[in-house]
């Protein structure tokens, strides 16, 4: 039975805990960029959305996905967090409320490049001719 429960959570993303306490992570380190609190020159030079955070089922882990607004320099921000991921770990400690503080690893939101290819494969002739034959 376990098993069956463990793959329909991969498939949704996670349990409902995990799901509400991403959900928190994300805002504390949302608030946390948008404030400046982050003294990084790289992270000053440069808006960073927070699209999505996902937990392990331990919740000790959290993969924090960003992508730095106009896309440009995605390498160099998740660097730069990567480098203040203690201080950024020490401050979703005292956010929220959780036994333990999760450790974080950050990636690139590679969503919107891929909404990007499909978007411009929808607008290629081959395919605009396919949507505008009628049945």
């Amino acid at each position: 039975m376990r098993n069956k429960k463990s793959q329909r959570d991969n498939n949704t993303g996670g349990s409902q805990r995990q799901l509400r306490v991403g959900e928190l992570v994300r805002h504390a380190i949302s608030d946390i960029l948008a404030q400046g609190d982050v003294h990084d020159p790289v992270l000053e030079g440069h808006l960073v959305t927070v699209p999505e955070v996902r937990m392990s089922p331990d919740l000790k882990l959290a993969t924090v996905y960003v992508m730095p607004l106009g896309g440009r320099d995605v390498g160099e921000v998740v660097a730069a967090l990567a480098r203040n991921k203690k201080f950024l770990r020490r401050e979703i400690a005292h956010r929220v409320n959780l036994k333990f503080a999760p450790d974080v690893r950050f990636r690139a939101d590679e969503r919107f490049e891929e909404a990007e290819r499909i978007e411009k494969l929808l607008r290629t002739p081959a395919v605009q001719r396919d949507l505008d034959k009628p049945e």
